[in-house]
C-alpha cells in the first residue's frame, strides 16, 4: 500500500500527457534560451493543447503578464518586449521542413499576445531546441547540422545551421563571433528562405520602393517593405535621429504607414517601425547604415533581427529609401560597402553592430536574406503558469 501510495503522483502526471483527456502541466517542461539579442522560453508542442487559442494563458502566466508597472515580476519575463518571448516548437506538417514553430509576442503592461510576426532573434534557436529535445536525429559523420524550420505564422522557411559535438550535441560556446560586440560564441548561420511577402503576399505592399509618409506638415521619404517582417524605414539625419521624436509621434507615424501597408493600426506587434540614415565620421568600422527601431512602442535596445534582415534586403534592392541615399553616398565619396556580391550590409545599433545579408535578382524577387547570431542555453527545466 506504502508503495502504491508514493507511484499516485507519477500516475497522476502520466494522465495529465494522454491523448485522450490531455490537460497541460503545470508547470510545464520548457527551456530558457539566448537567441541573438533576446530570451525567451521554448516549449516542446506535444506539451501545450491541440487548440492555439487556450495557449493564451499558459503564456501570460509564464511571462508574468499584464503588468501595469511593466516590471513582469510575477513570472520569466523581463519588462522588455526583447525579453517577453514564447517559441513553440514540434514535429513538421511540412514535407520540405524538419519541424514547425510558432512565435508568441506577450504584451508586457497589457498581456495582448500577437501571433502575426516572427521573432528573427529567436529563430536562430530553434534548430538548437529541436536537436536538443530530439525532434531532428544527429548528423551522420559532419560537425554542422542544417534544421530547416517552417515558422507558421509567416508561413515562411528558416533555415539554421550550427556545429555539433562528435555525438551530435550543438556546440555554442565557441569563440567564432560576437553578439553586441561583447558575447562571443558559435557562429549560428540563419537564412530566411523567399522572406518577401510574409504579411500582406508583396515585397512592397504599395507596389513602390519608395513613398511619402506625413505627420503634421512634416514629410519623410520611406519605404514600406515585407520581409521577413513587415516594416516602416523612414530615412532621416543622424541630428534628427539624435532629437528623439516623441514616442506619440512615433506611434502615431507608425500607425499612419500601417494603413499605407494594409495592415491593422492597432496591432502594436507588426508593423514595426524604424529610423536610418548615414553613418558620421571616419566611419572606421565599416558601417553603411545607422539604425533606431521601435519595438512594441518602445526603442530596441539592440535591433529586431528581423528588422535588421529586412533592412538588408532593402539596402540590395533598386530605388528603396536605403538603396538610393548608400548610392548616392558612394558616389560623392566612394566608400561605401554596399553592392558587394556577397550583399552584405553593415548596421549600426544601440548595441554594436551586425553584418546582413540578401540575395535579391533584378526582378526584386528575393531569394534570401542571411545573418550569423549566437545563442546560449540558460536554463532547461520546469517553469509554472
Amino acid at each position: 500500500m506504502k508503495l502504491l501510495r508514493s507511484l499516485k503522483p507519477l500516475i497522476s502526471g502520466l494522465r495529465s500527457y494522454s491523448m485522450e483527456s490531455f490537460i497541460t502541466p503545470n508547470p510545464i517542461p520548457a527551456t530558457f534560451l539566448r537567441g541573438g539579442t533576446s530570451k525567451g522560453i521554448f516549449i516542446n508542442r506535444k506539451y501545450l493543447p491541440a487548440d492555439v487559442g487556450d495557449w493564451d494563458p499558459i503564456f501570460r502566466g509564464i511571462m508574468g503578464s499584464p503588468d501595469p508597472t511593466g516590471r513582469q515580476l510575477n513570472g520569466m519575463g523581463g519588462g522588455i518586449s526583447s525579453l517577453s518571448k514564447v517559441m513553440v516548437v514540434g514535429e513538421s506538417s511540412q514535407s520540405t521542413a524538419d519541424v514547425d514553430y510558432t512565435f508568441a509576442q506577450i504584451g508586457v503592461r497589457d498581456g495582448e499576445i500577437d501571433y502575426t510576426g516572427n521573432c528573427g532573434n529567436l529563430s536562430s534557436m530553434v534548430g538548437v531546441f529541436a536537436r536538443d529535445e530530439g525532434l531532428v536525429p544527429p548528423p551522420a559523420s559532419n560537425s554542422t547540422v542544417t534544421v530547416r524550420a517552417y515558422n507558421t505564422n509567416t508561413q515562411k522557411l528558416i533555415r539554421t545551421t550550427f556545429p555539433v559535438s562528435p555525438d551530435g550535441v550543438a556546440v555554442l560556446d565557441r569563440p567564432e563571433i560576437t553578439t553586441v560586440g561583447i558575447i562571443k560564441g558559435s557562429a549560428i548561420t540563419m537564412e530566411f528562405l523567399d522572406p518577401a511577402g510574409a504579411r500582406t503576399g508583396r515585397l512592397f505592399p504599395t507596389r513602390s520602393p519608395i513613398d511619402a509618409l506625413q505627420l503634421g506638415n512634416l514629410t519623410f521619404d520611406v519605404s514600406f517593405i515585407d520581409a521577413t517582417n513587415p516594416t516602416i524605414f523612414v530615412w532621416m539625419s543622424r541630428l534628427e535621429i539624435e532629437r528623439h521624436m516623441p514616442p506619440h509621434d512615433v506611434e502615431q507615424l507608425r500607425q499612419a504607414g500601417a494603413r499605407k501597408m494594409g495592415l491593422d493600426p492597432k496591432a502594436q506587434a507588426q508593423p514595426k517601425i524604424a529610423f536610418i540614415c548615414l553613418p558620421e565620421g571616419a566611419n572606421e568600422g565599416g558601417v553603411d547604415l545607422e539604425i533606431k527601431a521601435y519595438s512594441m512602442g518602445e526603442v530596441h535596445k539592440a535591433v529586431p533581427m528581423t528588422v535588421a534582415m529586412a533592412l538588408g534586403v532593402l539596402a540590395n534592392t533598386k530605388g528603396t529609401v536605403a538603396w538610393n541615399y548608400l548610392q548616392r553616398h558612394a558616389d560623392d565619396s566612394g566608400t561605401s560597402r554596399l553592392h558587394r556580391e556577397d550583399g552584405i550590409v553593415r548596421i549600426q545599433h544601440p548595441s554594436g553592430f551586425i553584418d546582413v545579408g540578401a540575395e535579391v535578382g533584378e526582378d526584386r524577387f528575393v531569394q534570401s536574406a542571411k545573418v550569423c547570431l549566437t545563442g546560449r542555453r540558460l536554463m532547461k527545466g520546469n517553469v509554472w503558469w
